[in-house]
């Protein structure tokens, strides 16, 4: 009967309304219902880690900045990817929780990495569920002194479905937050439901251009179109424009070309430990282009 239950609830959210039981899909699940306790007790025992994935200028080829991106290794299942473990922290309310941990550790890292010379702006994800949150502004003043970081050091990527999920909520907090100094940037713009009239009415600074566009940049005139017309009108409405999802030397080239103001992917490195990143940057800042060099062993 529970899996009936189950079946109907997804049945009323689909077109033709005819659904089967599938466990996979299941929120009642044993094992899912496990995993959504273990990320509690992580968040808590502070068990997780960020990796840092490098945002570069396609043009000078500097490091400006990072994005904050949330690991997990379980003690008994191993690495638990992030699209498993965020969606369930999403429904039970602990994404709450785990942005206020990851802004924590991404701004001390950040504070790190000032004191040994590296001026970074440090990227950090927002979920539909922190648009909620009226105290976020508070917790990340609070977070910017005790770091010592100045607000626009912090850049806060929010996806369009977020947004949209609840305009008005979300405006209302974006605006508070820009108005202390943060950054704000739309992530995977040009896959969602917003247009560049809607972003009027938010105070970003940078929108993202979704990684599907990127990586077939060098092979497809479609895409070249697509994302040229998006940086040209990111340009000319105030916005620096991400390029994200670049895995190869030409696409860098390409998006140079096109005057993209920043880059990340795979081509450039993948997320990296702490202690990976500051390496990047110490070979980065005597000179050696990392990814160049890496390409050019073959």
């Amino acid at each position: 009967m529970r899996h009936a239950d189950v079946a109907v609830l997804d049945a009323r959210a689909a077109e033709s309304h005819i659904r089967v039981y599938n466990h996979a899909a299941d929120p009642h699940r044993p094992e899912r219902l496990s995993l959504m306790g273990d990320l509690k007790i992580a968040i808590e025992q502070d068990a997780l880690a960020l990796a840092y994935q490098p945002k570069l200028e396609p043009r000078t080829g500097r490091v400006v900045g990072a994005e904050a991106l949330v690991r997990w290794t379980h003690p008994r299942r191993g690495f638990v990817p992030p699209d498993s473990f965020i969606p369930l922290a999403e429904e039970t309310g602990a994404i709450r929780h785990l942005t206020r941990w990851g802004l924590r550790r991404a701004l001390r890292q950040t504070a790190d990495w000032a004191a040994a010379g590296h001026d970074l702006r440090m990227s950090v994800n927002l979920s539909v569920r922190d648009l909620g949150d009226a105290a976020l502004p508070d917790r990340i003043d609070a977070l910017l002194e005790e770091t010592g970081l100045k607000p626009d050091r912090l850049m806060l990527e929010i996806t369009e479905s977020a947004i949209m999920g609840d305009p008005e909520t979300a405006v209302a907090l974006l605006s508070r937050l820009a108005d202390r100094g943060m950054d704000l940037s739309i992530d995977d713009f040009g896959v969602g439901q917003s247009s560049f009239a809607y972003l009027r009415r938010l105070p970003v600074r940078e929108i993202k251009i979704d990684r599907s566009f990127i990586r077939t940049l060098a092979e497809t005139a479609q895409d070249q179109a697509i994302v040229g017309t998006i940086i040209k009108l990111g340009h000319s409405l105030g916005y620096k424009v991400t390029a994200e999802g670049v895995e190869d030397g030409p696409a860098l080239a390409l998006l140079a070309e096109m005057g993209c103001d920043l880059a990340q992917g795979y081509y450039i490195a993948r997320p990296l430990t702490p202690a990976a990143f500051t390496d990047f940057l110490a070979r980065h800042a005597a000179g050696e282009m990392p990814w160049q060099a890496r390409e050019a062993r073959g």
